[in-house]
């Protein structure tokens, strides 16, 4: 009819049936992932009950282990700093090849990109495992596996900054001449060192979480003590341990937090 207005719709009919399939395929997936775990409410149900009681054997805490664990606290604050620092230097010449206007070329680029792969894909626990093998237990085990394990989280977004440099800076001090090496120290590096600093702590914040417990597979740290105090059923140890846990993450939060603070 002339003069009728016409409706306006955000969405024309083939993108609101396939927003309407999508949310379909995404419930029939949870409703089959459900089923297929055959998980049962009645946990559910009876989980308050549970909880209450273990929380009445872990109080009070045990105050007076808390002196034997100030050793394996320190070793674990020392494999996620000792672990930050080989994987900071590990994977920056990663970042390099893995951004597409450094990779000297495609092959090197591949490289990159499997090792970030690899290293991300694999849990800091599985690592650890592999280097307790290989190792044997300890602190050693440990610190390789937390480093291992963050190579591809800095390589991943390190590699972003350097795509994302003002690329005119490198050309200008390759113009004076400068070799590969001064190029990375003097036109890349700069630009990318407060993302540097940045990611840096920030991963040292996340290392110092998973080492605490590296020592469940005897990977040193805390969780060695916390491991067996559970075993042995030592529930006002364990929340003594949970307790001294929490105080360390919170530090290391706080020192992340005021260091990122300073590198903005």
């Amino acid at each position: 009819m002339a003069g009728a207005t016409r409706e306006w719709n955000r969405f024309d009919a083939r993108e609101r049936l396939f927003r309407i399939g999508s949310v379909v395929v995404a419930v029939a997936v949870v409703v089959g992932s459900w089923e297929w775990l055959d998980i049962s409410l009645q946990y559910v149900a009876t989980a308050p009950t549970h909880l209450s009681d273990l929380f009445g054997r872990m109080f009070p805490p045990d105050w007076g282990y808390l002196p034997n664990a100030v050793g394996p606290l320190a070793e674990t604050v020392q494999i996620a700093v000792v672990g930050t620092i080989g994987a900071v230097l590990m994977a920056a010449p990663v970042a390099y090849i893995t951004a597409e206007n450094t990779t000297p070329n495609r092959a090197t680029y591949a490289l990159g990109k499997l090792i970030v792969t690899t290293s991300r894909s694999v849990h800091t626990i599985v690592w650890a495992l592999l280097f307790v093998v290989m190792f044997g237990p300890g602190a050693l085990a440990g610190t390789v596996a937390t480093a291992v394990r963050s190579i591809g989280f800095l390589a991943k977004l390190l590699g972003e900054e350097i795509e994302e440099i003002d690329f005119g800076q490198v050309e200008g001090v390759r113009a004076t001449g400068a070799s590969p090496a001064q190029l990375l120290v003097y036109g890349i590096v700069p630009q990318i060192k407060p993302a540097l600093v940045g990611l840096s702590v920030y991963r040292w914040d996340i290392n110092v979480r998973a080492a605490t417990i590296l020592g469940f597979v005897g990977a040193g740290g805390i969780g060695v003590q916390l491991f067996e105090a559970i075993n042995s059923f030592a529930w006002r140890t364990v929340s003594a341990l949970l307790v001294a846990i929490l105080g360390v993450v919170l530090v290391s939060e706080g020192v992340s937090a005021y260091a990122r603070r300073k590198v903005r």
